[in-house]
C-alpha cells in the first residue's frame, strides 16, 4: 500500500438479526480518490480494528436482563394485535388511506421496511449493548398459506434459499409446529465472519388465513477457519459482540390472491466501539435494515421459484378487511 493512498475499499462486516431467516449483511464504503495522510491513517486504523478481535465477551448479566425485559414488554404489546385479525399486519393500525396505500405498494412488488413503530431510533441503547428492532413486509402473489408454510418450514433448504449468507442449514428436531434448527451464517470479503446458530421456532395457527411464528436464538457462537482442519469455535472471552441474540416474529396472512409476509427481527449486539462511532455507527444501524430486506426478497424468490408467484406490476386490489 502506498504511504499516501489507502486501498480502494474499506469494509465493515457484521452479522445481525433474524431468527431462522434473518441473515448477515456486509456494508462496503468505497473510495476511489486519493486521501490525505490523516484520513488514510484513520481508515487504516479502522481496517486494523475490524480485522482484529473487538473483544466484547458474552453480554453481561445487566445487558441480558435489559434485552429480556425489552422482549417481555414487546411481546405483551404485540399480543393484542394477534387476537384481532383486522390489526394483524403492522400497517393495519394506521389511517384507512395509509393502510390502502401500503397494501397497494406491497401488491406492486415493493418491500416495506421501517423501525418498529414507536421507536425514534433504529438502535435502542441498553447497558453494554444495542437492541435493533426492525419490521418489514412483502407480498407474494399466486401462492397459498399452506405452500408458504411448507416452504419456510423446510429448514434444511435454507442454505439454498438464502445463499450465500447461509452456508449450512439443518432441521435438528421437529414436533408438530415446533422446530429446532441450525444455521451457519457467513459473510466474506476481505475478512470473514461466520456464526453457528441454533433457534427454537414455534408456529401458531389463528385461523384459516392467519398464522404467526416466533423464533428465539438458543445458541450463537463465532467460528474461526470454517471448513478447515483447524476450524474451531471462538471462546466466549474472545467474542466480538457482533451478534448476541437474534429473535424474530413472523406473520402470514393469505388474502388478495397471495400471502402477505411480515417479519419483525430483533437482535442484540455490542455497542459502538469507543472512538469509532463516526465511522462504525452509521453502518451498525444500516446493516439490520439491509439484512431484513434481503431476507424478505429471498423468501419471495424462493416461493416464486417453486410456485410461479411474482410481483403483479400495475395490479392493485382492495385488501380484505
Amino acid at each position: 500500500m502506498r504511504s499516501s493512498v489507502v486501498s480502494n475499499e474499506v469494509q465493515v462486516i457484521a452479522v445481525f438479526r433474524s431468527d431462522a431467516h434473518t441473515l448477515p449483511m456486509k456494508i462496503t464504503a468505497v473510495s476511489r480518490r486519493p486521501t490525505s495522510p490523516a484520513v488514510s491513517l484513520a481508515l487504516v486504523s479502522l481496517l486494523i480494528v475490524s480485522a482484529q478481535p473487538l473483544s466484547a465477551a458474552d453480554p453481561s448479566a445487566e445487558t441480558s436482563a435489559a434485552f429480556e425485559q425489552y422482549i417481555r414488554s414487546k411481546e405483551a404489546l404485540d399480543a393484542s394485535t394477534l387476537s384481532n385479525p383486522s390489526q394483524f399486519l403492522i400497517m393495519d393500525g394506521g389511517l384507512d388511506a395509509e393502510r390502502k396505500q401500503a397494501y397497494g405498494r406491497l401488491q406492486r412488488g415493493e418491500i416495506l421496511i421501517e423501525p418498529y413503530p414507536g421507536h425514534q431510533r433504529a438502535a435502542q441503547p441498553v447497558p453494554g449493548g444495542l437492541i435493533h428492532d426492525w419490521v418489514g413486509l412483502v407480498f407474494v402473489p399466486s401462492v397459498s398459506l399452506r405452500q408458504t408454510l411448507a416452504t419456510l418450514q423446510n429448514y434444511a433448504r435454507d442454505s439454498d434459499y438464502y445463499r450465500p449468507q447461509v452456508m449450512k442449514s439443518a432441521l435438528l428436531s421437529a414436533s408438530s409446529d415446533d422446530f429446532h434448527i441450525f444455521l451457519r451464517l457467513a459473510q466474506s470479503h476481505g475478512i470473514t465472519v461466520v456464526f453457528d446458530t441454533e433457534y427454537d421456532v414455534r408456529y401458531t395457527h389463528l385461523d384459516a388465513t392467519h398464522v404467526y411464528s416466533r423464533s428465539y436464538s438458543t445458541r450463537i457462537v463465532e467460528v474461526k477457519n470454517p471448513g478447515r482442519p483447524s476450524e474451531h469455535e471462538v471462546p466466549p472471552a474472545d467474542d466480538r459482540g457482533f451478534l448476541w441474540r437474534l429473535y424474530s416474529y413472523w406473520r402470514f396472512y393469505e388474502a388478495d390472491g397471495g400471502v402477505y409476509v411480515q417479519c419483525n427481527a430483533v437482535s442484540l449486539t455490542r455497542n459502538v466501539p469507543t472512538g469509532l462511532g463516526w465511522m462504525v455507527g452509521p453502518f451498525i444501524e444500516k446493516i439490520p435494515r439491509d439484512s431484513l430486506s434481503f431476507t424478505l426478497d429471498a423468501t419471495r424468490k424462493a416461493l416464486a421459484g417453486k410456485f410461479g408467484g411474482g410481483p403483479r406490476v400495475g395490479s392493485i386490489e382492495e385488501p380484505n378487511p
